[in-house]
């Protein structure tokens, strides 16, 4: 099927009725092309769903297209953030500074936004090489794959809950703890409409990237998590999907159902790669050995490092359901199949 993907320049602030609009904010040098902002009506002022990448091109879009449906962004009440991540919630500041509004995040990303804040880029940097090397890459690979960190965004002033409703007066915008993608995602059901702003869970051509950080950790399950996650949004319906990229699209759990039934096959797939390898693998191995959307070679060393990211959520989520075992004590860290 052909995507339905259009470039930013085609993209324009829409009226989406019912106190709802959507503002394409531009994220430089990122394929993905824009983040969609949207804003819900409420008698104390509109209260923005995520806000954009923190750049002078994005702070533009997103105030002139706000003005362009008749908002103002000094009359903004409150900016509620799906998820940490740069496209999302690098704007909430500025808004915060240009309106006085509040900022929300889940609780498990505000935990994460205050480290980020408590660490220089020199730290990150260490962080990422060391995680790099402990899942196999070779000292050049290492330096290569390390991604620049992005200005941390501000902490936010309230903290969310699953299930806690967003101040909103005279609407029901409830956040649903959706974690995968972030540890703290939300998705927001705007109950009164029946709509569910997705973020980045449920997209309409594309699956989010689900990694694990440090890669060989043994505590978390991501990519279970997100595949929890994804039934939970199912069990709410053939809603109206309003989603952080791409398009809006209905039936967001039909596309739930696609989604998780992807990351299944891919488990498959994963577990029959890894029984015919007689020798433990590292996650940089393994990494290697999937499909992704360009060959192996030809991907990007940053993308190699997102992709060893995912490949070890995915041995991580066999390893859960004793299908795979992390091998004790070797560095890097290797991965084997086990009998069926």
């Amino acid at each position: 099927m052909k995507s339905r993907r259009r470039p930013y320049a085609e993209q324009r602030p829409q009226d989406l009725g019912g106190g709802v609009w959507s503002v394409p904010v531009p994220i430089p040098g990122n394929p993905l092309g824009y983040t969609l902002v949207y804003a819900v009506d409420s008698p104390k002022g509109p209260v923005l769903v995520d806000a954009g990448w923190n750049h002078p091109d994005a702070w533009q879009a997103l105030s002139g297209g706000l003005s362009a449906l008749g908002l103002d962004v000094s009359a903004v009440s409150g900016v509620v953030v799906t998820h940490f991540h740069p496209d999302h919630a690098g704007l909430a500041g500025q808004v915060r500074q240009a309106s006085g509004a509040w900022i929300a995040m889940h609780e498990n990303d505000a935990a994460l936004v205050r480290i980020m804040n408590e660490h220089t880029a020199d730290e990150h940097d260490d962080f990422q090489s060391d995680m790099l090397r402990r899942a196999g890459a070779d000292p050049g690979e290492t330096r290569r794959a390390r991604a620049p960190r992005p200005t941390p965004p501000v902490p936010p002033d309230r903290e969310l809950r699953d299930g806690d409703l967003v101040e909103l007066p005279g609407r029901k915008l409830r956040a649903l703890h959706t974690p995968g993608h972030t540890p703290g995602h939300i998705c927001l059901h705007l109950e009164d409409a029946d709509r569910l702003f997705t973020g980045d869970h449920v997209l309409p051509d594309i699956t989010p990237h689900i990694g694990i950080y440090p890669f060989d950790r043994d505590d978390v399950d991501p990519l279970g998590d997100f595949l929890d996650s994804l039934d939970r949004v199912g069990e709410l319906g053939p809603l109206d999907a309003l989603p952080a990229h791409e398009w809006i699209f209905p039936d967001v759990a039909a596309r739930a159902a696609q989604i998780r039934h992807h990351h299944e096959e891919k488990l498959v797939r994963l577990r029959a790669l890894l029984a015919q390898r007689p020798a433990p693998l590292t996650i940089w191995e393994v990494a290697a050995m999937m499909t992704w959307n360009r060959p192996w070679d030809e991907l990007s060393p940053v993308l190699k490092g997102m992709a060893a990211g995912e490949a070890a959520a995915h041995l991580r989520a066999l390893e859960a359901r004793g299908q795979v075992r992390r091998v004790a004590g070797v560095d890097p860290v290797r991965f084997q199949a086990l009998d069926s």
